[in-house]
């Protein structure tokens, strides 16, 4: 990553998509709060950059609601999950495989939210592989 943002820069879509990576990396060993420390920095960044309806952004925005829901700060994961998933059945439409993943998401916030709990799962790579725990 650091590599990368020396070579291409803090901005460029390598970088940015490294930082996720590594986030995401963060989040499969239970390390949530330096994976949304991550995912913000990407999140915002894309939001400058790209405006707030470019896919890129929008799973950047995904990915933090998944962080935060793992922390066990429901309110803000649903309510960034809700907002991802409302733009992008604007978007693309209900039926739109980002969409299913959206509403996936959504759905495994409310599970971890129903049973309590945050959930260090150590076989999640991604927001949806999480749901298969």
């Amino acid at each position: 990553m650091e590599t990368r943002k020396r070579v291409f820069g803090q901005e460029h879509l390598d970088t940015l998509t490294s930082m996720n990576s590594l986030a995401i990396a963060y989040g499969s060993q239970g390390r949530w709060k330096e994976a949304e420390k991550l995912h913000v920095q990407v999140y915002q960044t894309e939001e400058r950059i790209w405006g707030k309806e470019h896919p890129e952004t929008l799973m950047s925005k995904d990915y933090l609601a998944v962080a935060l829901a793992r922390q066990g700060r429901w309110e803000e994961a649903e309510n960034l999950h809700v907002q991802v998933l409302e733009m992008r059945k604007r978007l693309l439409g209900q039926e739109h495989p980002d969409t299913l993943t959206s509403m996936a998401n959504l759905a495994d916030a409310w599970k971890l939210k129903d049973r309590g709990c945050k959930l260090p799962i150590s076989s999640c790579m991604t927001p949806v592989s999480c749901l298969l725990v």
